[in-house]
C-alpha cells in the first residue's frame, strides 16, 4: 500500500486503510479491469488522464466518484490525473453527499448558496480543491475530448450512448442512495455507496503500475 499519509487529511487516510487490497467481487473486478488498462495505458505514454464521470443528475454517484478518484490518484502518485463530473442534466449537488465526504475527512466549504451550489472539496492541505457544483457533462468546467467517460448510473448510460470527445466509455455503475432519501436509513446508505465506490477506486488505482 502506498504511503502518503503526509500529503491527504488523516481522517481521509483511516478510510483508505480499512479498503480491501482487493475486491472479492469477480464481476466488479470484470468491470473495473477496462478502466485499469486505460489509466495504466495513458501513464505508459505519459498522457494526461482526464475521466470523466457520468451520472442523471450530476448530485451523488457521479460527484462520490470523481472526488474520491482525484484523491486517490494523489494517493497513489499516479500522474497527470484530473477528475471531472457531470450529467445529462444539471440539479445541484445532494447536501447528503456532501456531508457524507465531510464525514470521511474531506474539508468541504460551499462558496455559493443557491439552487445549484457551488463547493470547494479538498482532500490535501497542499492540493488544489476541487470545485463541485451540478453541471451536464458537456459543460464548459469539463473536457471536450481526450477523456474516459465513466457511466456511474445505469439510467445515464442508457440515455447517453454517445458522449461526445470521449476517446472511450466504461460503465460502472452503482445503486443510486437518493432510494433512502428521507428514511431513518439516508446517512446510513449514502456512507455505504461512497465507500463502496472509494474502496473500488482504491482497487483500480492501486493496480496501476507507475515504473
Amino acid at each position: 500500500m502506498a504511503d502518503n499519509s503526509n500529503e491527504l487529511f488523516p481522517d481521509i487516510i483511516r478510510e483508505i486503510s480499512k479498503f480491501p487490497e482487493e475486491t472479492s467481487n469477480e464481476e466488479r473486478r470484470e468491470i473495473l479491469q477496462p478502466l485499469i488498462d486505460y489509466i495504466q495505458t495513458k501513464v505508459a505514454a505519459k498522457q494526461e488522464i482526464r475521466l470523466n464521470f457520468i451520472c442523471t443528475h450530476n448530485s451523488r454517484r457521479s460527484h462520490l466518484s470523481q472526488i474520491w478518484a482525484q484523491a486517490l490518484a494523489s494517493y497513489f502518485k499516479v500522474p497527470q490525473v484530473v477528475c471531472y463530473s457531470g450529467g445529462t442534466e444539471a440539479t445541484a449537488l445532494f447536501p447528503m453527499a456532501a456531508k457524507t465526504l465531510e464525514r470521511s475527512g474531506f474539508l468541504i466549504e460551499k462558496l455559493s448558496d443557491t439552487k445549484n451550489p457551488v463547493y470547494s472539496i479538498k482532500f490535501s492541505a497542499n492540493e488544489h480543491p476541487i470545485i463541485g457544483f451540478s453541471k451536464t457533462f458537456d459543460h464548459s468546467f469539463n473536457p471536450k475530448k481526450d477523456f474516459a467517460a465513466i457511466m456511474t448510473c445505469s439510467q445515464a448510460d442508457a440515455g447517453c450512448p454517445f458522449i461526445p470527445g470521449a476517446e472511450k466509455r466504461f460503465p460502472v455503475t452503482y445503486e443510486d442512495p437518493k432510494a433512502f432519501d428521507g428514511t431513518p436509513q439516508q446517512e446510513e446508505k449514502y456512507q455505504e455507496r461512497s465507500l463502496q465506490i472509494a474502496s473500488e477506486l482504491f482497487y483500480v488505482f492501486s493496480k496501476i503500475n507507475l515504473r
